[in-house]
């Protein structure tokens, strides 16, 4: 059931008496692995972003200081996919669903005792959300820390293995996510069927970008024709494995800060 978690990192496989014995579990740093069930073009599996997450998410607990306490909670599959449901396969929760779902995880942890929680999320389409849901459960219980944060937000070794144009837009189903899954899920991915495709015909001689500071609103049948935004031809198993291990090396930091982290008070 735990997957690449370890099974002592497990939360689902600790008793309830375990945890009403835990100690300090106001310190105790409880992550949710988040990710989505959405087409990734012809030559990725659906559950890309959630193995991300969770591979990641498993590897940096392993090797994370054995006095940090800090447990997983079973990924949460599905996430705000709506941008890529005109591609079969895509299942997608409405963002007032993931909220509900989120704020009621939290809920329920806050009432065990644990007053910091990790939103480990590998979706590219769902941020906005979870930082709208993290405020929220911040205001409604000022003792509580939430950390919306996304895999690949950590210092990693896409800058040195990616060229530019796949840098700023191979965002879905491209070099990197391909090269990741053939590093932690080799059987599942059809090389033979990947094909590369740029989105065409963006804005030219403007502020206005697909991404970043001044975005305007797509989805993904706007951009591309199969589902991808990248090369995904050039991707490797080594380039998946440089990128993995920079990912897990960046996480295992990010755990210990919120170990360490207390909310500031003015």
């Amino acid at each position: 059931m735990h997957g690449p978690i370890p099974p002592h990192r497990f939360f689902p496989y600790l008793t309830w008496t375990e945890i009403e014995a835990m100690p300090h579990r106001d310190q105790v740093v409880i992550v949710q692995p988040m990710g989505a069930i959405e087409q990734h073009g012809p030559h990725l599996p659906l559950v890309v972003d959630s193995a991300i997450a969770t591979t990641v998410l498993g590897h940096a607990l392993a090797r994370l200081d054995e006095t940090i306490p800090a447990y997983s909670l079973p990924p949460l599959y599905y996430g705000k996919s709506n941008e890529h449901w005109h591609f079969p396969g895509t299942i997608t929760l409405s963002a007032e669903t993931l909220l509900r779902v989120i704020t009621e995880v939290a809920e329920s942890l806050y009432r065990a005792g644990f007053r910091k929680l990790v939103l480990l999320n590998a979706h590219g389409g769902q941020p906005q959300v979870l930082e709208i849901v993290a405020r929220d459960l911040h205001l409604a219980y000022p003792d509580l820390m939430v950390f919306p944060l996304f895999v690949w937000a950590v210092p990693n070794a896409a800058v040195d293995l990616l060229p530019p144009q796949e840098l700023e837009l191979g965002i879905h189903a491209g070099d990197a996510e391909t090269s990741l899954m053939l590093s932690i899920l080799p059987d599942q991915v059809r090389m033979d069927k990947a094909q590369a495709e740029f989105p065409q015909n963006l804005p030219t001689n403007t502020w206005l970008t697909m991404e970043g500071a001044l975005p305007f609103a797509w989805v993904t049948q706007d951009l591309s024709q199969s589902g991808v935004l990248g090369d995904p031809t050039v991707a490797t198993a080594a380039k998946g494995d440089q990128l993995l291990e920079s990912l897990v090396q960046g996480w295992v930091t990010v755990l210990g800060d919120i170990h360490r982290f207390q909310q500031p008070h003015a």
